[in-house]
């Protein structure tokens, strides 16, 4: 169950980014138990596989090849009533793309809040303009800013062409600098916070990074580890992280009350590392990718990995998929003793909260246990 200490005390309630929020949807816990085929509590997609960014960072970089397809408004509108159908409760738009370049991002947005989905958007920001931003705000719960460093050079050199262009930079920081007040001078309940992925060679860039969250007043910054694959293609070395504790523990006491800078301790201290073998997450945290690639988790959006594809929204509907025994062919096998999450796939997914957890209760170390107090913030994305 999730713990006090993963929560973070905002101005607008408890702010949970460290830990899962599973006790907060019992009945689907219990129902997964009892060998019931669950629809996902959240699924992470995208709206395109395109991207104007370069991040070295970018688990994107080995999740090709796949083929691309374009996708429609109409067909984007078609997956969220099927999820709304079925029981899902959350969409975050992250994956594999920058769904702001879709054309069917306004629309998904706003349809989304009308049939009680919640959504959330992570983004670089460069194409997140003022007439965009005022047309989704209000109908988003969070929106995450990928800020990869706290310097214009850094940020530049980290995510576009080289520490010269920080034209991205200024771009990025005004449209995050318009969202804060629009937010402000609306009265809206949504939570803006920026990012950043720290490998151990950006280590110079973690107290800029905080220094500039409280600068822009958002809600929150966060500095998060980097997932790699299972051959190491990125090159993290996670055994450098450890040195970078007390920068970290630096960058958090710059917190104040309007912003909070939190660091993702849990995911970073494991060192890309897993407790479980056994994949259990994928079933209440769902990926899609922007090519419209169905699969149990961005892990498995590669090519290699072709088993594990579902099939593809843009040609069949999504939930005549969740129905078919392709799709539970595929989680099945993830829980089975057949695979092991150790060795088959990358570190760190974005499951990986859930999916630590779910197997803890399984073994009996730690049961997941009914939630009792009140919800925090986002309860839907876990």
């Amino acid at each position: 169950m999730m713990s006090s200490q993963n929560a973070v005390q905002t101005n607008e309630g408890a702010l949970v980014l460290d830990a899962h929020k599973l006790s907060y949807h019992f009945d689907r816990v219990q129902s997964w138990e009892n060998g019931e085929r669950i629809a996902p509590i959240t699924v992470d997609m995208a709206l395109s596989r395109a991207c104007g960014a370069m991040c070295s960072f970018c688990y994107a970089m080995v999740q090709e090849p796949q083929e691309r397809a374009v996708i429609k408004t109409a067909q984007a509108l078609n997956l969220l009533d099927d999820f709304a159908e079925i029981g899902v409760k959350a969409v975050s738009l992250i994956s594999d793309g920058e769904s702001t370049l879709s054309k069917a991002y306004v629309p998904f947005i706003q349809h989304a809040a009308k049939i009680g989905i919640d959504v959330g958007n992570a983004t670089n920001g460069w194409e997140w303009e003022p007439e965009k931003i005022d047309q989704v705000l209000p109908f988003l719960t969070w929106v995450r800013f990928t800020v990869a460093a706290g310097t214009p050079s850094g940020y530049a050199k980290i995510m576009y062409k080289g520490p010269e262009h920080t034209e991205v930079f200024d771009r990025a920081m005004s449209h995050i600098r318009y969202a804060v007040d629009l937010k402000k001078r609306l009265g809206l309940k949504v939570t803006l916070g920026i990012q950043m992925v720290l490998m151990p060679e950006f280590k110079d860039e973690i107290l800029p990074f905080a220094k500039l969250a409280v600068d822009l007043g958002v809600d929150y910054g966060v500095i998060k580890h980097c997932s790699d694959d299972e051959t190491g293609t990125l090159g993290v070395d996670y055994s450098k992280y450890e040195e970078m504790y007390p920068l970290l523990e630096q960058a958090e006491s710059l917190s104040n009350e309007v912003t909070k800078v939190i660091i993702k301790w849990e995911k970073i201290k494991d060192k890309g590392t897993s407790s479980y073998k056994r994949f259990y997450g994928p079933q209440f945290l769902l990926q899609i990718s922007g090519s419209g690639l169905v699969a149990p988790s961005g892990m498995f959006f590669n090519a290699k990995f072709s088993k594990l594809h579902i099939g593809n929204f843009t040609e069949e509907r999504f939930i005549d998929m969740f129905k078919s025994d392709r799709y539970w062919r595929a989680m099945d096998y993830l829980a089975s003793p057949s695979f092991n999450a150790q060795t088959m796939m990358g570190t760190l997914p974005i499951q990986h909260y859930v999916s630590v957890a779910l197997d803890n209760h399984i073994k009996g170390i730690e049961k997941i246990k009914p939630a009792v107090g009140n919800k925090p913030m986002h309860v839907n994305f876990l």
